[in-house]
């Protein structure tokens, strides 16, 4: 069996764990710059308040009833691990998908005795980290994420969910699942399985699945069999390395500093240059842009984008801060006031089939092991101690593009400074 964990509206959990008053009461968690809704409690969608929704299109009345945060990624992800931790008390094969799904493996646990087993990890995920989750169990990924939907949204499984592949009430469950709601099937590929005549996930299991692939993909095809309880896709064949890599903010208020965009520009650089290093690839190339405001009528506007090729293929940081600040001195001009920088990682290659090319800037190979281990050594001390303990270079504490986040919460488990603190009456 394998199970699927999922943390029931994750964001609002881990705010809620460090303030209780916010049980109950409709909240919701805003996107960088704290501009739209990213994440809702149930109370906040009972008020019919849609995801993505701008914070400044409350209406008053719902804007009153709300407790609207700005969002804490460095405490929603500390929070995140403490739940994997957990769970890894209760099997040994555990595999993260997101910063609230995993996968779990339950091979050779009594089948009679796993909703219970279940029963009690949800107990103890509870207690020792304050986040409720849920459980969808099946014998394929697939089925899983289908059983966890049930379990989040049925009280009647008690956050527990079992689908037997071939059991009335999953050919019940799935004849009433939309195609389009099944893991990887985006909207646009439901819409050409609907022009098929394919429009539920029990439609979709009954269709042949060697024509799957011919009209759509092999993993189109695994999904058939998924849907039949056959466990054939992994979770690379869904979320695959990325093609390029964009790291970019809009700015917390607009800059035409120089300066300003030269710390912009090398975060930005910095951070997609770990991107790479986190999925094993390299990058042939960048583009830094930056963007002015186009609905301020009354500013001048100026959108300029560059790309540089790099000297070799690398996920070296130095070299592509390097390069993203000798595009930023070329493309700069005064006189404008940026509201966005960016920098994208292009041509990327896996890194451990990676073929040199005759034109590339050569490099030895014990520079080339040196570089590795810098930056290896790099990325150990900041995942242990907190992003940016080491960068390449410094930025000011309140520079222009650095994001609003007006009403976020302390990042209690991983700031001495912001540790909760208790007083005694």
């Amino acid at each position: 069996m394998i199970g699927l964990v999922d943390c029931n509206n994750f964001y609002v959990s881990c705010e809620r764990v460090f303030d209780p008053k916010l049980e109950g009461r409709p909240v919701g968690v805003l996107s960088n710059n704290d501009g739209c809704i990213i994440a809702r409690s149930n109370e906040i969608k009972a008020l019919g308040v849609e995801m993505g929704t701008p914070a400044f299109q409350l209406p008053p009345d719902i804007r009153r009833q709300c407790a609207l945060l700005s969002s804490n990624y460095t405490l929603y992800g500390d929070m995140s691990r403490r739940v994997t931790n957990t769970l890894a008390d209760f099997t040994p094969d555990v595999e993260i998908y997101s910063i609230d799904e995993s996968f779990l493996g339950f091979d050779g646990f009594a089948h009679d005795k796993l909703e219970e087993h279940c029963q009690r990890m949800r107990h103890v995920v509870r207690r020792n980290t304050g986040i409720p989750v849920s459980v969808g169990l099946s014998t394929s990924r697939t089925l899983a994420k289908v059983a966890n939907k049930l379990a989040k949204k049925s009280a009647a499984y008690e956050g527990v969910c079992m689908l037997e592949p071939d059991a009335a009430n999953t050919r019940h469950i799935l004849e009433r699942t939309p195609v389009e709601d099944l893991w990887g099937v985006a909207r646009r590929t439901g819409n050409r399985l609907a022009d098929m005549g394919i429009h539920s996930a029990w439609e979709l299991r009954q269709a042949d699945p060697k024509r799957m692939r011919r009209q759509f993909s092999v993993v189109m095809e695994r999904t058939v069999w998924e849907l039949r309880g056959v466990d054939c896709i992994e979770t690379d064949d869904i979320a695959k390395p990325k093609q390029n890599i964009m790291t970019s903010r809009s700015f917390g208020r607009l800059t035409g500093y120089k300066s300003e965009l030269r710390e912009a520009v090398r975060v930005h650089a910095s951070r997609g240059a770990e991107k790479l290093r986190r999925q094993g690839s390299v990058a042939r190339a960048i583009m830094v842009f930056l963007q002015t405001n186009r609905h301020r009528l009354d500013l001048a506007q100026y959108n300029p984008s560059l790309v540089v090729q790099l000297p070799r293929p690398t996920d070296d940081s130095r070299i592509i801060v390097n390069a993203a600040q000798r595009a930023l001195e070329e493309m700069y001009l005064s006189g404008y006031a940026f509201m966005k920088a960016g920098v994208m990682m292009m041509d990327l290659a896996d890194k451990a089939t990676l073929q040199m090319d005759l034109l590339d800037t050569p490099q030895s190979d014990a520079d080339r092991e040196r570089n590795e281990r810098l930056m290896a050594i790099m990325d150990k001390i900041n995942r242990e101690h907190g992003r940016d303990t080491v960068s390449v270079g410094k930025a000011h504490k309140n520079s222009a593009w650095k994001l609003r986040c007006q009403h976020r919460t302390p990042r209690y488990t991983t700031r001495w400074d912001e540790l909760p603190v208790v007083k005694l009456m």
